[in-house]
């Protein structure tokens, strides 16, 4: 076990050296979304179709199973899996998956077991390819999370360093699967990453670019989504009024967002509150999900929300389903079907149901306005798009994340800006309903609070000659503590240094001065009560540098020199506890 003290002797590695495994980390991963995804293809074509078969469309409806009704328990077969794998191997696996890494990473040291990456991988396969409707993305994330964990276990580095690793390794998962090298980096930037600077972007978006080249060797080059009504020649979205009515589709995004977080939880309290056996819990709430795609097959013809559900959001930015009230039952049924199986006991992700419920919902608005206002003269998948982003961004508080992957997703240019008003708004009315996001709400019921910004304290930055003490004197080491306290008046002079054969041995506050004199009834030298618990560190030095040293050494006081030799004559000033919380407080003013 890594305890805090072997962390805190653990030297950072060259940035070269992180850099370089930042790309291991990126194949790694790389390979392991193409398994993941190989994985759920095999349960999927075993479990629905009979079949062994590792191929799989995600994009393409499911044909009708030939177990004909019976396919209602294809969903409770996988439950009894999932539950059996996560109860014991990997309680972490259970779940999104997202919120045990953002665990790790702010509670733990960043350290994830390494059983977790292998039972999430079979874990939320097996619930995705029996039918739960849940997403790949927060599997994909904890699996390549939990790899790059693993290496910076193996290999002793700090924690800033292995946490780096983690964010790496969901970098990498992300943009593997989804073909999306920059969403994959901003995903690690918002939800992962407690650091952001060059020293922990530069390896992330290594690793994010690496998995990326290993995804499209095997799944291809091309956008996840191809929305047909947008490659017409000469596309443009300039119209001011419809402008507007994506700030109206960002807000209805805003109050679903919230309503789908809140009914995730809702769930998960009612299952564990009146099942107790986990088995029977999961399995219940998958027959749920069973009875829901039967009914759907056998009145509409397809599945519809079992899995992903990327074949239904394809459906919509096709303009297959054009019809309002059937975009709105898909949409309440696959908030149910998703929060019965997350809630229940499953294993997957958030974000594919999250651009399930935003493309129905946006192409249901978009539809509305169609029939309201038809000068607008514009499709509803745009809404559909737009929704995908204000979902997603709602939900998970990553806003920028939502933009730019679903742009990724589907690398249309036009689609910038309706998006970014959709989901900043969205984003901003979830904050409103819900403090919480649908990730760190899983951690705030735990006692567990995320930051909820990465925030730059200028006090920092701060060179140690800006917040050195001046007021101290250099003597002797056998002069007399009572000579010192006679000689000094108590304002000029705070800190007292003790030299000795030309170097300072240790130093004392005039009130430990003061304390030692009345305490002792012998004389006393200023050598015998100097504290020699010290550092010493340069003038340009850091405050940041000086804390992380003061940490690691253990100890509270530091002298300032004027260059590397440590004679007398080069202190400048004293730098104890005291001043760099003082430092610390005056940066926090720029947040407060």
């Amino acid at each position: 076990m890594i305890t805090r003290d072997d962390e805190r002797a653990n030297k950072p590695l060259a940035p070269l050296t992180l850099s370089f495994l930042g790309v291991v980390v990126g194949v790694i991963a790389g390979f392991g979304a193409v398994a993941f995804r190989g994985l759920i293809a095999f349960f999927h074509n075993a479990m629905f179709l009979g079949k062994l078969s590792f191929v799989y469309d995600a994009t393409v409806h499911t044909a009708a199973s030939p177990w004909g009704p019976w396919v209602i328990l294809v969903p409770v077969a996988g439950a009894v899996g999932v539950v059996f794998l996560v109860k014991n191997f990997a309680a972490e696996a259970k779940g999104q998956g997202v919120a045990e890494v953002m665990d790790a990473i702010y509670y733990n040291n960043g350290i994830i077991r390494p059983v977790v990456a292998f039972v999430k991988s079979f874990a939320s396969s097996l619930c995705i390819g029996s039918g739960g409707s849940v997403g790949r993305e927060g599997p994909i994330i904890q699996i390549g999370s939990s790899l790059g964990s693993t290496l910076g276990q193996i290999i002793r580095m700090p924690v800033w360093q292995r946490i780096t690793l983690i964010a790496a390794g969901a970098a990498g998962g992300v943009a593997a699967t989804f073909n999306t090298p920059i969403g994959g980096l901003l995903f690690a930037v918002e939800i992962m990453l407690h650091e952001i600077s060059v020293r922990t972007l530069v390896p992330v978006g290594i690793a994010a670019a690496a998995a990326t080249s290993i995804g499209r060797i095997f799944f291809g080059t091309y956008p996840s989504f191809v929305i047909p009504e947008l490659e017409r020649p000469h596309f443009h979205l300039n119209n001011p009024l419809l402008l507007l009515a994506f700030i109206g589709l960002g807000a209805v995004a805003g109050v679903v967002s919230a309503l789908y977080i809140k009914s995730n939880y809702a769930f998960e309290d009612f299952f564990e509150g009146r099942i107790r056996n986990p088995y029977l819990r999961h399995m219940v709430g998958m027959l749920g999900v069973g009875i829901i795609m039967y009914l759907l097959l056998i009145t509409l013809g397809q599945y519809y929300i079992q899995g992903v559900g990327y074949a239904t959001v394809q459906d919509v930015l096709s303009g297959r389903i054009p019809q309002t009230h059937l975009l709105l039952l898909l949409f309440a049924l696959k908030l149910i079907a998703t929060s019965m199986t997350i809630g229940s006991g499953g294993s997957g992700g958030i974000f594919s149901p999250s651009l399930y419920m935003g493309a129905v919902l946006g192409a249901a608005y978009g539809a509305t306005l169609e029939q309201v206002f038809p000068g607008l003269e514009i499709g509803f998948p745009v809404f559909a798009v737009a929704g995908m982003a204000g979902i997603f961004a709602g939900a998970s508080g990553a806003a920028m994340t939502a933009i730019v992957m679903i742009f990724e997703m589907t690398l249309d240019y036009e689609l910038i800006l309706p998006m970014t008003l959709t989901a900043t708004l969205s984003y901003g009315i979830r904050t409103l309903l819900s403090t919480e996001s649908i990730y760190t709400l899983k951690l705030a019921r735990r006692g567990h609070w995320i930051a909820e910004a990465c925030q730059v304290n200028v006090g920092y930055m701060k060179r140690a000659r800006e917040v050195m003490d001046k007021r101290f004197r250099i003597v002797p080491a056998n002069t007399g503590i009572t000579e010192i306290v006679a000689d000094e008046k108590p304002a000029e002079v705070l800190w007292f240094l003790a030299e000795e054969s030309r170097r300072i041995v240790g130093l004392a506050k005039r009130e430990d001065i003061v304390r030692a004199m009345q305490s002792s009834k012998t004389p006393v030298t200023m050598g015998e009560i100097a504290n020699r618990d010290f550092l010493l560190v340069e003038e340009e030095s850091s405050l940041f540098d000086l804390i992380t040293r003061l940490r690691s050494s253990r100890r509270s006081v530091a002298l300032v020199l004027a260059g590397s030799v440590p004679s007398p004559d080069k202190v400048r000033g004293v730098i104890t506890s005291e001043t760099i919380i003082e430092s610390v407080l005056e940066g926090l003013d720029l947040f407060s």
